[in-house]
């Protein structure tokens, strides 16, 4: 059984940076995609940032490119979603999830093993 832990969520300001953590365990870790997924209140999950396998090919949002960093270190089974310039509008439950396949993906379908997810709140 895959479990994945997520952490390092929390209140900031606009402006702020903060990082995500998200822990997975079982040895399928280095050769599957993760990925970060949010839900704000009323919305619906959408996708943040993916990573595939090895770290070589990366998907972001529209709307945190340029922001946001997502990047995995293979020897400690953990990937990392780095957030700078955080906006009011960033304000949700934050999701890893580990991918089905090893390669990348936008599409939600294409991950299992969800975490319980981190709250990100980002003041004005």
């Amino acid at each position: 059984q895959v479990q994945v832990v997520e952490s390092g969520g929390g209140l900031v300001q606009a402006g702020d940076s903060l990082r995500l953590s998200c822990a997975a365990s079982g040895r399928t870790f280095n050769n599957r995609a993760m990925g970060w997924f949010r839900q704000a209140p009323g919305k619906e999950r959408e996708v943040v940032a993916t990573i595939n396998w090895n770290g070589g090919s990366t998907y972001y949002a529209n709307s945190v490119k340029g922001r946001f960093t997502i990047s995995r270190d293979n020897a400690k089974n953990t990937v990392y979603l780095q957030m700078n310039s955080l906006k009011p509008e960033d304000t949700a439950v934050y999701y890893c999830a580990r991918g089905l396949f090893y390669q990348g993906s936008s599409n939600e379908a294409d991950f299992g093993s969800w975490g319980q997810g981190t709250q990100v709140t980002v003041s004005s």
